[in-house]
């Protein structure tokens, strides 16, 4: 990275470990309340691209060791230079290498079976994948949530995701315990699908 492109890199957390530890919290508390709302701190500068609830969340979680895959509209972006520069991740150019995959809204999700499910004897090698929406709703038509974290069922009303989504999630889910864990972003939400949730029926959105 030259060094006149560094004065154009957007700032980090403004407090770097309480911006990460408050990131981190918000991921943990989504995955253990699947289909739940929560609204993401973003207490840093941003990249002119991406949603501001994934960018936060990627800047809180990646770091040297994490492989990224970013969509394409993302990956010709500010937003790559970005998380070079703060967390020092490693970008790939094929999503099935990425720990993580960040998909931007509007860009085609790369479908779940084709990236890194993990193994039965390290499940925790699998992929997580951010995936930017126009919206996200807890109540109305839509999907109905059941599995751990939640109480009896939970519903959610999701737009912009493919109409095969479920589909894919219905093998991701059977995968268990491999598979790929999701969380679905708007500009300032975040709610985690775990791979142990299970979506039990479909209304259009």
């Amino acid at each position: 990275m030259k060094a006149q492109d560094l004065q154009h890199i957007a700032a980090s957390f403004n407090h770097e470990a309480f911006g990460s530890q408050a990131v981190f919290r918000v991921a943990l508390d989504a995955l253990s309340h699947p289909g739940r709302l929560f609204h993401m701190p973003t207490d840093c500068a941003l990249p002119k691209h991406g949603q501001a609830a994934a960018a936060a969340m990627m800047l809180g979680l990646l770091d040297a060791d994490t492989r990224l895959w970013l969509s394409p509209a993302l990956a010709v972006s500010d937003a790559a230079p970005w998380l070079r520069f703060h967390t020092g991740c490693q970008i790939v150019t094929h999503a099935n290498e990425a720990h993580f995959v960040w998909v931007a809204l509007g860009d085609v999700v790369p479908t779940l079976q084709s990236l890194r499910l993990g193994s039965d004897a390290y499940p925790d090698q699998s992929a997580t994948c951010v995936i930017e929406t126009p919206a996200l709703h807890a109540d109305g038509p839509g999907w109905t949530l059941q599995g751990p974290g939640i109480q009896d069922q939970r519903q959610l009303r999701v737009t912009g995701l493919a109409p095969d989504f479920t589909e894919q999630w219905q093998h991701n889910h059977n995968s268990f315990p491999r598979g790929v864990d999701v969380f679905l972003t708007t500009p300032t939400h975040v709610v985690g699908l775990p791979r142990t949730t299970r979506i039990l029926n479909t209304q259009e959105a």
